[in-house]
């Protein structure tokens, strides 16, 4: 006869931290062994950014941290504290699509849209370095993220396109994306 073991789950703690995301400071409280992801999509409700394969090979889950690409399913939330992330849902500027976004809706490069986040994401980042990337400089930089849909070439087009009219602002010409 077997004698009923009750086994109490050790209590769960919280980390307090504060994110800056797509510009706004916001104050989280989350489990300390939350990935990026985990955090921005459950913990910060911003689910643009994908769960993927969640072992950085599809590249769905990348973030801007800095202006760099991050795999944010590799990323533990603690080690990004007080860091500018940006998410897809901070590319607009206010009621207007960043340039990418535009381009990628006029030229059908989103086709499902689960890549479309981290294929805007990592082309931003892409063109705040470089202005004006040549096509190879294009692909080199999206190889990272995944697509199923596509055939790459309306990614590309798009990428080519947001180039052409500047870095986001709706106007065209330059301008600092922040």
């Amino acid at each position: 006869m077997s004698i009923p073991v009750t086994i109490e789950p050790p209590a769960r703690t919280k980390a307090h931290a504060t994110f800056i995301v797509n510009g706004e400071r916001l104050e989280v409280a989350f489990a300390p062994q939350k990935t990026l992801l985990e955090v921005i999509r459950e913990d910060l409700a911003l689910t643009g950014t994908k769960h993927g394969c969640e072992l950085g090979e599809c590249g769905m889950c990348t973030v801007l941290v800095d202006g760099e690409p991050v795999l944010s399913c590799l990323a533990l939330g603690l080690a990004y504290t007080d860091r500018a992330i940006t998410t897809v849902e901070g590319l607009a500027h206010g009621p207007e699509l960043d340039s990418l976004q535009r381009a990628f809706a006029e030229l059908g490069a989103a086709q499902c849209g689960y890549c479309t986040p981290a294929m805007l994401l990592t082309a931003r980042a892409l063109l705040e370095k470089n202005p004006h990337p040549t096509r190879d400089a294009i692909r080199e930089a999206l190889s990272g993220t995944l697509c199923r849909c596509t055939g790459y070439l309306k990614i590309f087009e798009a990428v080519e396109r947001a180039a052409e009219v500047g870095s986001g602002n709706p106007e065209g010409g330059e301008h600092g994306h922040e």
